[in-house]
Protein backbone atom coordinates (compact mmCIF):
# COMPACT_ATOMS: atom_id res chain seq x y z
CA UNK A 1 0.00 0.00 0.00
CA UNK A 2 2.99 2.62 1.23
CA UNK A 3 4.75 1.90 -2.33
CA UNK A 4 1.69 1.85 -3.93
CA UNK A 5 0.58 4.90 -3.27
CA UNK A 6 4.21 6.87 -2.61
CA UNK A 7 4.15 5.36 -6.72
CA UNK A 8 0.49 7.63 -7.64
CA UNK A 9 1.93 10.71 -5.56
CA UNK A 10 4.85 11.13 -7.90
CA UNK A 11 2.67 10.18 -11.02
CA UNK A 12 1.39 13.85 -10.01
CA UNK A 13 4.11 15.45 -9.29
CA UNK A 14 4.10 15.18 -5.67
CA UNK A 15 6.57 12.99 -2.82
CA UNK A 16 5.76 12.03 0.25
CA UNK A 17 8.58 12.51 3.22
CA UNK A 18 8.60 12.13 6.82
CA UNK A 19 7.92 15.16 8.85
CA UNK A 20 11.84 15.95 10.24
CA UNK A 21 13.02 12.88 9.35
CA UNK A 22 11.07 11.25 11.96
CA UNK A 23 8.33 8.67 12.32
CA UNK A 24 4.84 10.28 12.79
CA UNK A 25 2.12 8.41 14.62
CA UNK A 26 -0.74 9.10 16.67
CA UNK A 27 1.54 7.75 19.47
CA UNK A 28 3.74 10.88 18.85
CA UNK A 29 7.22 11.36 16.79
CA UNK A 30 10.16 9.03 16.40
CA UNK A 31 7.71 5.57 16.21
CA UNK A 32 10.60 4.31 14.25
CA UNK A 33 13.26 4.51 17.13
CA UNK A 34 13.66 1.91 20.16
CA UNK A 35 11.72 4.26 22.39
CA UNK A 36 8.80 4.72 19.97
CA UNK A 37 8.62 0.76 18.98
CA UNK A 38 8.47 0.04 23.19
CA UNK A 39 5.90 2.38 23.87
CA UNK A 40 3.54 1.04 20.91
CA UNK A 41 3.95 -2.29 22.57
CA UNK A 42 3.16 -0.99 26.28
CA UNK A 43 0.44 0.68 24.40
CA UNK A 44 -0.79 -2.31 23.16
CA UNK A 45 -0.74 -3.94 26.40
CA UNK A 46 2.18 -5.29 26.82
CA UNK A 47 4.12 -4.86 30.28
CA UNK A 48 6.92 -7.34 30.54
CA UNK A 49 7.72 -8.28 34.38
CA UNK A 50 11.05 -8.78 33.37
CA UNK A 51 13.28 -7.49 30.84
CA UNK A 52 16.41 -9.30 29.72
CA UNK A 53 19.04 -7.89 28.03
CA UNK A 54 22.12 -10.07 26.28
CA UNK A 55 25.02 -8.06 24.58
CA UNK A 56 24.37 -5.28 27.00
CA UNK A 57 27.65 -3.08 26.60
CA UNK A 58 26.90 0.23 28.09
CA UNK A 59 23.52 -0.46 28.73
CA UNK A 60 22.08 1.78 27.33
CA UNK A 61 18.85 -0.76 25.87
CA UNK A 62 18.13 -0.92 29.66
CA UNK A 63 18.03 2.47 30.16
CA UNK A 64 15.66 2.94 27.29
CA UNK A 65 13.58 0.22 28.45
CA UNK A 66 13.37 1.80 31.68
CA UNK A 67 12.02 5.05 30.93
CA UNK A 68 8.93 2.70 29.14
CA UNK A 69 8.70 -0.08 31.28
CA UNK A 70 9.65 1.82 35.05
CA UNK A 71 8.37 -1.43 37.34
CA UNK A 72 10.17 -4.29 35.34
CA UNK A 73 12.92 -5.93 36.87
CA UNK A 74 16.36 -6.06 34.47
CA UNK A 75 19.02 -8.78 33.96
CA UNK A 76 21.79 -8.07 31.82
CA UNK A 77 24.53 -10.25 30.61
CA UNK A 78 27.66 -8.76 28.59
CA UNK A 79 31.08 -10.48 28.71
CA UNK A 80 33.37 -7.56 28.42
CA UNK A 81 34.92 -6.65 31.49
CA UNK A 82 35.63 -3.04 29.54
CA UNK A 83 31.91 -2.22 30.10
CA UNK A 84 32.39 -2.92 33.60
CA UNK A 85 32.51 0.79 34.99
CA UNK A 86 29.23 1.39 32.84
CA UNK A 87 27.34 -1.56 34.21
CA UNK A 88 27.61 -0.98 37.61
CA UNK A 89 26.63 2.73 36.74
CA UNK A 90 23.21 1.50 35.36
CA UNK A 91 23.27 -0.73 38.15
CA UNK A 92 23.25 2.20 40.86
CA UNK A 93 20.98 4.76 38.33
CA UNK A 94 17.61 1.81 38.09
CA UNK A 95 16.07 -0.34 40.28
CA UNK A 96 16.17 -3.95 40.34
CA UNK A 97 18.79 -4.37 37.84
CA UNK A 98 21.69 -6.98 37.72
CA UNK A 99 23.81 -8.30 35.90
CA UNK A 100 26.57 -11.16 34.66
CA UNK A 101 29.71 -10.52 33.11
CA UNK A 102 29.52 -13.46 30.53
CA UNK A 103 28.45 -14.84 27.27
CA UNK A 104 25.01 -16.41 26.78
CA UNK A 105 25.72 -19.33 24.64
CA UNK A 106 24.06 -22.62 23.84
CA UNK A 107 26.34 -24.29 26.70
CA UNK A 108 28.22 -23.45 29.84
CA UNK A 109 32.11 -23.55 30.64
CA UNK A 110 34.80 -21.42 29.34
CA UNK A 111 34.46 -20.37 25.73
CA UNK A 112 36.69 -18.12 23.38
CA UNK A 113 35.26 -14.80 21.86
CA UNK A 114 36.59 -12.70 19.18
CA UNK A 115 37.21 -9.52 20.51
CA UNK A 116 37.70 -6.39 18.28
CA UNK A 117 38.90 -3.06 18.21
CA UNK A 118 36.22 -1.35 18.82
CA UNK A 119 34.11 -3.75 21.37
CA UNK A 120 30.73 -3.60 19.77
CA UNK A 121 32.16 -5.66 16.65
CA UNK A 122 33.18 -8.37 19.51
CA UNK A 123 31.53 -12.49 18.76
CA UNK A 124 31.74 -15.79 19.03
CA UNK A 125 32.11 -15.95 15.49
CA UNK A 126 34.94 -14.71 12.94
CA UNK A 127 33.73 -12.71 10.20
CA UNK A 128 34.14 -13.98 6.72
CA UNK A 129 35.50 -10.69 5.65
CA UNK A 130 39.11 -10.73 4.61
CA UNK A 131 42.42 -8.54 4.26
CA UNK A 132 42.02 -6.94 7.75
CA UNK A 133 42.25 -7.33 11.33
CA UNK A 134 38.46 -7.16 11.98
CA UNK A 135 38.42 -10.35 13.97
CA UNK A 136 40.57 -8.57 16.74
CA UNK A 137 42.46 -10.93 19.51
CA UNK A 138 41.07 -14.36 20.71
CA UNK A 139 39.43 -13.79 24.59
CA UNK A 140 38.45 -16.85 26.67
CA UNK A 141 35.40 -16.15 28.59
CA UNK A 142 32.85 -17.95 30.80
CA UNK A 143 29.66 -19.03 28.54
CA UNK A 144 26.05 -19.59 30.89
CA UNK A 145 23.05 -21.24 29.26
CA UNK A 146 20.11 -18.63 29.40
CA UNK A 147 17.84 -21.07 31.20
CA UNK A 148 19.79 -21.66 34.04
CA UNK A 149 20.74 -18.07 35.12
CA UNK A 150 17.52 -16.48 34.58
CA UNK A 151 16.22 -19.01 37.16
CA UNK A 152 19.16 -18.34 39.55
CA UNK A 153 18.53 -14.68 39.33
CA UNK A 154 14.93 -15.01 40.05
CA UNK A 155 13.43 -13.97 36.49
CA UNK A 156 9.48 -13.99 36.69
CA UNK A 157 7.95 -13.85 33.09
CA UNK A 158 6.13 -12.42 30.98
CA UNK A 159 9.94 -11.63 29.55
CA UNK A 160 11.18 -9.19 26.95
CA UNK A 161 14.12 -10.21 25.64
CA UNK A 162 17.28 -8.49 23.90
CA UNK A 163 19.42 -9.99 21.99
CA UNK A 164 22.59 -8.15 20.33
CA UNK A 165 25.71 -10.30 19.71
CA UNK A 166 27.32 -10.50 16.40
CA UNK A 167 25.57 -13.14 14.96
CA UNK A 168 25.44 -15.53 18.00
CA UNK A 169 21.72 -14.96 18.71
CA UNK A 170 20.07 -18.40 17.44
CA UNK A 171 23.26 -19.60 19.94
CA UNK A 172 22.25 -17.88 23.20
CA UNK A 173 18.27 -18.74 22.50
CA UNK A 174 19.50 -22.75 21.98
CA UNK A 175 20.27 -22.48 25.95
CA UNK A 176 17.28 -20.77 26.72
CA UNK A 177 14.50 -22.54 25.27
CA UNK A 178 12.45 -22.37 28.24
CA UNK A 179 13.25 -18.49 28.32
CA UNK A 180 11.76 -17.76 25.22
CA UNK A 181 8.71 -20.16 25.66
CA UNK A 182 7.87 -17.65 28.32
CA UNK A 183 8.72 -14.40 26.22
CA UNK A 184 6.31 -11.97 24.91
CA UNK A 185 8.39 -10.58 23.10
CA UNK A 186 12.20 -10.73 21.36
CA UNK A 187 14.55 -8.51 19.25
CA UNK A 188 17.23 -9.71 17.84
CA UNK A 189 20.04 -8.34 15.58
CA UNK A 190 19.91 -9.94 12.24
CA UNK A 191 22.43 -9.69 9.32
CA UNK A 192 21.24 -10.04 5.78
CA UNK A 193 24.54 -10.84 4.37
CA UNK A 194 26.80 -13.84 5.66
CA UNK A 195 29.34 -11.51 7.05
CA UNK A 196 29.73 -14.73 10.10
CA UNK A 197 31.28 -17.47 9.26
CA UNK A 198 28.25 -20.44 9.61
CA UNK A 199 26.30 -17.49 11.45
CA UNK A 200 22.57 -17.11 10.52
CA UNK A 201 20.84 -14.57 7.90
CA UNK A 202 17.31 -12.81 8.02
CA UNK A 203 15.40 -16.16 6.18
CA UNK A 204 17.72 -18.75 8.62
CA UNK A 205 16.35 -16.27 12.12
CA UNK A 206 12.71 -15.99 10.87
CA UNK A 207 12.39 -19.84 10.33
CA UNK A 208 13.93 -20.41 13.80
CA UNK A 209 11.52 -18.34 15.30
CA UNK A 210 8.61 -19.58 13.52
CA UNK A 211 9.47 -23.03 14.12
CA UNK A 212 8.57 -21.94 17.94
CA UNK A 213 5.80 -19.80 17.80
CA UNK A 214 6.91 -16.07 16.63
CA UNK A 215 7.04 -13.94 14.01
CA UNK A 216 7.85 -10.46 13.33
CA UNK A 217 6.07 -7.59 14.58
CA UNK A 218 8.12 -4.15 13.85
CA UNK A 219 11.58 -3.45 12.60
CA UNK A 220 14.16 -0.84 13.62
CA UNK A 221 17.80 0.04 14.07
CA UNK A 222 18.36 -0.09 10.19
CA UNK A 223 22.54 -0.50 9.51
CA UNK A 224 23.55 0.15 6.63
CA UNK A 225 27.21 -1.68 5.17
CA UNK A 226 29.72 1.27 3.98
CA UNK A 227 30.82 -0.54 1.20
CA UNK A 228 27.74 -0.02 -1.05
CA UNK A 229 25.08 1.61 1.28
CA UNK A 230 23.14 -1.68 1.10
CA UNK A 231 21.22 -2.80 4.17
CA UNK A 232 23.22 -4.76 6.27
CA UNK A 233 21.49 -5.26 9.63
CA UNK A 234 18.29 -4.70 11.11
CA UNK A 235 16.67 -4.98 14.86
CA UNK A 236 13.52 -7.44 14.18
CA UNK A 237 11.00 -7.64 16.71
CA UNK A 238 9.10 -10.85 17.31
CA UNK A 239 6.19 -11.82 19.19
CA UNK A 240 3.88 -14.88 19.53
CA UNK A 241 2.05 -15.49 16.60
CA UNK A 242 -0.85 -16.12 18.54
CA UNK A 243 -0.09 -13.57 21.47
CA UNK A 244 -1.76 -10.53 22.92
CA UNK A 245 0.24 -8.05 20.55
CA UNK A 246 -1.47 -10.14 17.61
CA UNK A 247 -5.00 -9.93 18.61
CA UNK A 248 -6.52 -7.16 15.92
CA UNK A 249 -6.08 -8.37 12.40
CA UNK A 250 -7.71 -5.25 11.48
CA UNK A 251 -5.69 -2.51 9.56
CA UNK A 252 -7.76 0.85 11.34
CA UNK A 253 -11.46 1.81 12.73
CA UNK A 254 -14.04 2.22 10.66
CA UNK A 255 -13.34 6.04 11.92
CA UNK A 256 -9.65 5.64 11.04
CA UNK A 257 -10.33 4.46 7.98
CA UNK A 258 -12.83 7.50 7.03
CA UNK A 259 -10.24 10.05 8.01
CA UNK A 260 -7.48 8.42 6.27
CA UNK A 261 -9.50 7.93 3.02
CA UNK A 262 -10.39 11.65 3.12
CA UNK A 263 -6.49 12.65 3.58
CA UNK A 264 -5.36 10.33 0.63
CA UNK A 265 -8.36 11.58 -1.57
CA UNK A 266 -7.67 15.30 -0.73
CA UNK A 267 -3.48 14.68 -1.44
CA UNK A 268 -4.73 13.16 -5.34
CA UNK A 269 -7.24 15.86 -6.28
CA UNK A 270 -4.82 18.74 -5.20
CA UNK A 271 -2.03 17.19 -7.28
CA UNK A 272 -4.55 16.70 -10.14
CA UNK A 273 -5.49 20.31 -9.80
CA UNK A 274 -1.78 21.10 -9.90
Amino acid sequence: MKRFLQRLFRHFGLEVRQRNGTCLTHLGPNRDSLEGVLRQIREAGCYPATVIDIGAAMGMFTRTCHSVFPTSSYLLIEPLQEYLPSLRQVAKDIPRVRFELAVAAAGDGPTMLNVHQDLLGSSLYQETEEGSEVNGAPRQVQAIKLDQWVKTQGGIPPYLVKIDVQGAELDVLEGGQATLAEADVVLLEVSLFHFFQHGPVFHDVLDYMWARGFVPYDFLGHQYRPIDDALSQVDVVFVKENGRLRQIHSYATPEQRKQQNQQFRSTILSGLSK
